[in-house]
């Protein structure tokens, strides 16, 4: 059961109204068992015990003031934690390639917020958030996804594709999505962030900026802008997002030329459709990248369902990422077909299984799961696990 502590602040002033505060202590405790596998010449497979196949491990703390007068002032910090080890995830400091936790720390530097780390001050205009929070163009991976951006069955927009070329050089390197060469694909540090208020007829949106706070002078490596708009309304919703990074390569960098300078742009479009026994969900997204002379796109889509069953829900999805680059000749390709199950033993504690299934094509070579995968093969992942929230 969550845990609050209700306390009543009492105003100086003789006679004054008091506001009424509360902090509630909340979390995310989820271990998946997970298998990989790959296939032809130098695959390999995996087994191991890691967390986050359901939902996203974490401990938070929010908690709301009401100010009167329809004003309200929030805090939101939540920590990422991986459970199978008992490490806390990294986080990035001024949205930059340089700005994460060291390869080798990476998650061992102790409970970091990486999650969210906001203030906040609402009101009937609608929100004004400062912080680390979420970008709007990952709102519609997530939420128009049958496995939410968890686990092995989450779509190819998030995890783009790999291959054995870096296609913003042609050298040997890994290439993915290049939504996935900025830090910023989730989350942003540093950011000032508008949201809609809620009694717009079924409209909602948010805008985002955020600085990487380098010089004046520089490159702006770390800064971006980004915004989503939406609307629901009974059974259906549907939402567009935006965002535009700024980025720079360094030397250490393998994904980027040494010295480029220019920008990521994301947009996509999702929706969704309740018909009561069944949910259908649908999203499809771009990613240009333009940074110096190379230029690198990336474009997918996705299908999905939510079926309910009993006390749990089936879930399906397929999905599908091509990536394009004027300095490679083939256009890597990857298909995942995802089948699932969920079943509530209560309203807190779920036990779920999630097979998938992966066809690379064009010169992709993805694996699922931490297996490895010769290029144009296949791989599989399965998923095991128990979720408990509090």
């Amino acid at each position: 059961m969550k845990k609050s502590l209700i306390a009543l602040a009492v105003l100086a002033a003789a006679g004054a109204a008091s506001a009424q505060s509360s902090v509630t202590l909340f979390g995310i405790v989820d271990a998946t068992l997970a298998w990989g596998r790959g296939n032809g010449a130098g695959s390999t497979d995996r087994f191991q015990l890691t967390n986050s196949g359901y939902n996203s491990s974490r401990l938070g703390f929010r908690g709301t003031e009401d100010l009167g007068g329809g004003m309200s002032a929030s805090f939101w910090l939540e920590a990422g934690v991986n459970n199978d080890n008992g490490t806390g995830a990294a986080t990035n400091t001024n949205n930059t390639l340089a700005g994460g936790a060291a390869a080798g720390q990476n998650g061992s530097q102790g409970l970091t917020f990486n999650r969210r780390s906001t203030v906040s001050l609402a009101g009937n205009w609608g929100e004004l958030r400062l912080g680390r929070d979420y970008t709007p163009a990952f709102w519609n991976l997530t939420v128009f996804d049958p496995f939410g951006t968890n686990g092995v069955g989450t779509n190819q927009m998030l995890n783009g594709v790999g291959s054995g070329v870096n296609p913003f050089t042609g050298t040997a390197a890994a290439a993915s999505n290049p939504g996935g060469f900025y830090p910023t694909q989730v989350r942003a540090s540093n950011s000032i962030g508008y949201f809609l208020p809620r009694n717009l007829g079924g409209f909602y949106g948010q805008a985002i900026y955020y600085s990487g706070e380098s010089p004046s002078n520089t490159a702006r490596d770390g800064k971006g802008y980004g915004a989503r708009l939406g609307y629901a309304a009974g059974p259906f919703n549907v939402a567009l997002g935006y965002n535009r990074q700024r980025t720079a390569g360094t030397a250490a960098a393998i994904v980027l030329p040494a010295g480029a300078t220019g920008d990521i742009r994301t947009w996509n479009i999702g929706g969704q459709w309740d018909f009561g026994v069944a949910k259908l969900l649908a999203q499809y997204g771009r990613d240009d990248a333009h940074i110096g002379a190379p230029e690198l796109n990336g474009r997918g889509w996705l299908l999905g369902t939510l079926v309910p069953v009993g006390a749990g829900e089936i879930r399906a999805s397929y999905s599908e990422y091509r990536v394009s680059s004027n300095v490679i000749a083939n256009d890597p390709k990857t298909g995942k077909f995802a089948l699932g199950y969920v079943h509530n033993l209560s309203k807190r504690t779920a036990l779920y299984t999630t097979y998938a299934y992966l066809r690379n094509r064009d010169g992709a070579a993805s694996a699922l799961n931490g297996a490895t995968t010769a290029v144009n093969e296949s791989s599989s992942g399965l998923d095991l696990g128990i979720r408990h929230s509090f």
